[in-house]
């Protein structure tokens, strides 16, 4: 008897009915359908991920006690450690912390232990998905606005960067060497710190096995490289032989050409070594310049960027900031022979823009007052070595004796650097940062915003001097040598009238798409311009109208009077399109100097606020008519003997840093 009937008979037996839900087709759908219940199940389990394993999650109180805030970000001390806890060149990982000074008790703050009030059970975290293998190529930007006070410093720096590295693979270090007589200092620090870079990182230089089999079981690898007028190869192979470093470092020779072909050298370098990215064992390989200028081949530049980016070689460049919206600044040289004058020789050097094309428009202030002001630090490097970095997710190190973290430098500029006045703190200027793009990329953005367009256009057209030292004071003897004084005033103000209507032209057109602007320097950058336009076109106009109307009948109040003085005032009083025009320069400085407190542009817009816009007549007496009868001279007394004088020493030859 098959089941089905053996299941008939029971149901008739237990119900006493004939018909029973075996009869028919019954059996056979019941079957089907449990046949079908059992694959849906086996298929669920099949997709059921493991279940997670659980852990107790402990909650603490931390009761009423203070908890401290972490900061957002953290900054590497730009004053290199001699030593520090556990030996260490950075100290960033010391045991021991440094500090001025040392307590002869040391008091440690002993916290209660907070206590446990609850656990929780939770699943164990998800890990997130990742790919079987990692895109080296993948694009990561670099930091392009840091800073430190000198080479030692930078190093220190620099150490972490390869510290990093090593934690990743094994590494190769390619030191590119600037020739210049001014980067001699540097090459010696680097000399001086190698052996305790080698001493921090932990490396040791391997010493089994052939020479080819030790380089390539070696942590670290070293290479170097010169540049000047040409690009050598300073080590045959790359070494972990400190001292074969050290001999190839100091045998790189000054190179007085003054040109330096560092674009090139990095091309170089990225061939050279490119094989270490691309053949196992892989390594990485961070190429690491040292150079006071911007080069003279940035024509080399999107070629070496590409190779670079192509073999995620990471660039860093320890050299100078740029100064702010400048292609040169003057650098402080003292000639390093003695038997050469020794006094301090201000050149000219190319250090910068910090932009693509110079973002800043060029104006002075009257009378040589704020001179300072027109040497300002940019809180970046130049830009095409700067964009390398970024592009390549390096770093560049922008260092500086005088460098204080904001406000005015500290001490005298010092020999063979930059003579920068001012400082602005990389957290802010952070924010500001120029855009580190192709050249049709950049032009590309000022096709599509007119206020960006108007501002390069108008900085390209800069430097523009106001009135130098314009006449003030005006003595009347009589009518005819009055209005000739006045005449005479005019023609400087005619001078730099015309220069003054092309620049607000050209920022006027721009005008209409301010508003479009969103990023902070953009803003910044456009406000002042204009800003400071409108006030020195306003003070360059009211002083001719002034005078203008002087010339119309101007009487003394005071009858013992006979010199009309024009003094700054802040009040316009000679027509109301001046007028308008000083009211909208005094809005725009205002919101620089409001919102961009902290950078170079609300710098200059304070400053620019101080000045007068306007001026107003004055008087006082000096005695004209007298001074007229004596001719005028002040009868100084001739000298009755020269002072005797050392012999100088020779004026040292020209040089090209």
């Amino acid at each position: 008897m098959n089941p089905i009937d053996t299941l008939r008979h029971k149901w008739q037996d237990w119900t006493g009915e004939e018909e029973t839900p075996f009869d028919g087709d019954t059996p056979a759908w019941f079957i089907s359908l449990m046949v079908l219940l059992v694959a849906l199940v086996a298929l669920a389990l099949m997709r059921q991920p493991k279940r997670p394993h659980e852990f107790m999650l402990t909650v603490n109180s931390l009761d009423s006690q203070e908890v401290e805030q972490l900061p957002d970000a953290f900054n590497v001390s730009e004053q290199p450690a001699d030593e520090a806890g556990s030996d260490s060149l950075a100290a960033s990982s010391a045991a021991m912390a440094i500090a001025p000074m040392e307590s002869e008790i040391a008091q440690a703050q002993n916290d209660p232990l907070p206590s446990e009030v609850a656990s929780i059970v939770a699943p164990e975290l998800v890990e997130f998905a990742t790919a079987p293998t990692v895109q080296e190529n993948l694009a990561i930007k670099g930091t392009a606005g840091e800073g430190a006070t000198g080479a030692v410093g930078a190093v220190d720096q620099l150490t972490e960067q390869i510290a990093a590295s090593l934690e990743e693979r094994r590494t190769l270090v390619v030191w590119i060497l600037d020739q210049s007589l001014s980067m001699q200092a540097q090459r010696q620090a680097i000399v001086d710190r190698l052996d305790r870079i080698y001493k921090e990182l932990g490396v040791q230089p391997t010493a089994d096995g052939e020479p080819g089999q030790r380089r390539a079981n070696a942590p670290l690898l070293t290479s170097v490289m010169a540049f000047g007028k040409e690009v050598s190869f300073r080590t045959e192979n790359p070494t972990d032989d400190a001292e074969e470093i050290k001999k190839s470092i100091l045998g790189i020779e000054n190179d007085e050409s003054g040109k330096e072909q560092v674009f090139t050298a990095v091309g170089m370098a990225a061939k050279k070594f490119e094989t270490f990215r691309t053949h196992a064992p892989l390594r990485n390989v961070m190429l690491i310049i040292f150079t006071d200028e911007v080069g003279d081949d940035e024509n080399r530049m999107e070629e070496a960027l590409a190779l670079c980016r192509r073999h995620a070689m990471p660039v860093y460049v320890v050299g100078t900031p740029a100064p702010f919206g400048r292609r040169e600044i003057e650098v402080a040289y003292i000639h390093p022979d003695p038997k050469f004058d020794q006094s301090v020789q201000m050149i000219p050097v190319r250090q910068g823009p910090e932009s693509l094309y110079p973002e800043e428009v060029q104006l002075a202030f009257a009378g040589h007052r704020h001179e300072e002001l027109q040497r300002l630090d940019s809180g970046f490097g130049p830009f095409a070595l700067t964009r390398l970095c970024y592009e390549t997710g390096g770093m560049y190190i922008a260092i500086h004796p005088n460098r204080v973290r904001e406000g005015k430098r500290a001490g005298a500029t010092a020999a063979m650097s930059a003579r920068l006045e001012y400082f602005f703190d990389p957290a802010i200027m952070r924010n500001y940062q120029p855009e580190y793009v192709s050249i049709k990329e950049y032009e590309q953005k000022l096709q599509k915003n007119k206020a960006r367009a108007a501002l390069v256009t108008a900085a390209t057209k800069s430097m523009v001097d106001p009135m130098e030292n314009p006449r003030l004071e005006f003595p009347k003897a009589d009518e005819g040598s009055f209005k000739r004084s006045l005449d005479e005033a005019q023609k400087q103000a005619a001078k730099i009238g015309p220069k003054l209507d092309v620049l607000y032209q050209i920022l006027k057109e721009g005008e209409k798409d301010r508003l479009k602007l969103i990023e902070p320097r953009w803003q910044a950058g456009y406000d002042l311009a204009l800003g400071r336009l409108l006030a020195i076109k306003v003070r360059t106009e009211a002083y001719n109208a002034m005078l203008a109307k002087a010339k119309g009948g101007l009487k003394f109040e005071k009858p013992e009077s006979d010199t009309f003085v024009l003094q700054p005032a802040d009040e316009i009083t000679v027509g109301s399109a001046l007028e308008k025009m000083a009211k909208q320069a005094r809005e725009l400085l205002t919101r620089v100097k409001q919102q961009h407190a902290g950078t170079p542009w609300g710098l200059l817009a304070a400053a620019e606020l101080e000045e007068p816009i306007g001026w107003k007549w004055g008087e006082k007496v000096s005695d004209v008519k007298r001074q007229q009868m004596s001719g005028g001279g002040n009868g100084g007394n001739p000298q009755d003997k020269l002072k005797k004088l050392e012999k100088p020493k020779p004026k040292p030859p020209q040089v090209k840093l």
